[in-house]
């Protein structure tokens, strides 16, 4: 089969980038051609993969969606492919890959001003053109809150949406050496074996909830708080928070490591994952910690905070969300005797669990569509 695989851009370690990666080499491992039509790419091309930059030049970020669509749908037509599957809302698609969270949903809670601007009405109607009712695109789903927000604003049909597992790589899962890691990590930067390592994964620091750890960890009791360091892995603008924790009085505790290739690393070596975020339509993270053998907080809208709940591998912040909660939280979970048990918890449920198959479940609803077999 020919496929053509839509995103507006594409750097190594974004989340909804690994998923288009690894559904890509799915595909081609298939033995399907796989076109990628993009606006930027960053980093080395695969020689297997025909990667088309789609040239843009507008000023603002929705104006440049807009034209990408406008671009590729043409150069696509061009193409005859059996299916056109995009990571990002766009008129076009055949197949939608929902790695996002539902966009009207979030204006919705915003101001009346920001609701009419045309930075909303653009993304409202590119969301539309995927989930209303006269599209015909289907949905690789891969939360169910979200598939239900989409359906409240659009009425989507059910129908539409195909539910696959979380995905994440086998290379996460707990190792045999995880108390010399935990040793290495803490020599790397000359902390004491008892101090308390708290991780965080993900870039996009505003949504992450980043400013909302560092508080957390300010508001620690002071014996606690001397011994607490939070590691901070991925992509985005430091200068704010680093600021923040300087005002705070915890700029000693706070070390942003930026992306990484090591984060199994991390994960390994780590006493917590803190995972604050504002809004998350999954957090493949949540799952790879458990893999790993690593206690949880987050935040209970994370689309798969579920898998934390139902495993007994941590604890989630209620919503909506409150600092102060989070803050005695935080200190309740460090000073928690559960922790190894929540450990052991969390590589149990992953033994017993599929958290791997996402890309292999997509690339069967992939193939139904180019093969216009229908779903029963």
């Amino acid at each position: 089969m020919k496929l053509a695989f839509c995103l507006f851009k594409y750097f190594p370690y974004g989340g909804l980038q690994r998923d288009f990666f690894q559904l890509a080499r799915t595909c081609l491992h298939r033995g399907h051609q796989v076109d990628v039509y993009t606006g930027s790419w960053k980093g080395e091309q695969p020689n297997d993969l025909r990667v088309f930059i789609v040239p843009n030049r507008r000023l603002t970020n929705h104006r440049r969606y807009v034209s990408f669509a406008r671009r590729a749908n043409k150069l696509i037509a061009q193409e005859g492919y059996d299916a056109v599957v995009g990571f990002n809302k766009m008129p076009g698609i055949d197949v939608y890959f929902a790695s996002d969270s539902c966009y009207v949903a979030r204006a919705m809670e915003k101001s009346f001003l920001y609701r009419i601007s045309g930075r909303c009405r653009t993304l409202t109607a590119m969301e539309k053109a995927v989930f209303g009712r006269e599209s015909k695109t289907e949905i690789i789903s891969i939360s169910e809150n979200e598939k239900q927000r989409y359906m409240d604003y659009y009425g989507t049909e059910e129908s539409r949406f195909h539910c696959v597992p979380p995905g994440i790589s086998k290379k996460r899962l707990a190792a045999a050496n995880a108390p010399e890691t935990r040793s290495e990590l803490r020599r790397d930067f000359s902390a004491e074996q008892n101090t308390h390592i708290v991780l965080m994964v993900g870039s996009g620091f505003k949504t992450k909830g980043v400013d909302r750890a560092i508080r957390a960890i300010s508001a620690l009791p002071g014996h606690l708080k001397e011994k607490t360091l939070l590691l901070i892995v991925g992509k985005g603008k430091t200068g704010p928070y680093l600021r923040l924790a300087k005002r705070l009085g915890v700029l000693s505790n706070i070390y942003f490591m930026g992306q990484r290739d090591d984060v199994p690393r991390f994960l390994a070596g780590a006493d917590l994952l803190l995972h604050p975020a504002c809004h998350e339509n999954t957090g493949t993270v949540l799952i790879e910690a458990m893999a790993a053998g690593l206690p949880v907080l987050a935040t209970e809208n994370c689309g798969y905070a579920s898998h934390i709940e139902r495993a007994g591998a941590g604890k989630l912040v209620p919503s909506p969300f409150n600092q102060e909660t989070l803050n005695s939280m935080l200190a309740s979970v460090l000073s928690d005797k559960q922790m190894e048990q929540w450990r052991e918890n969390g590589k149990k449920y992953v033994a017993e669990t599929d958290v791997y198959s996402m890309h292999q479940k997509a690339a069967d609803v992939i193939e139904m569509v180019a093969a216009g077999r229908g779903f029963s």
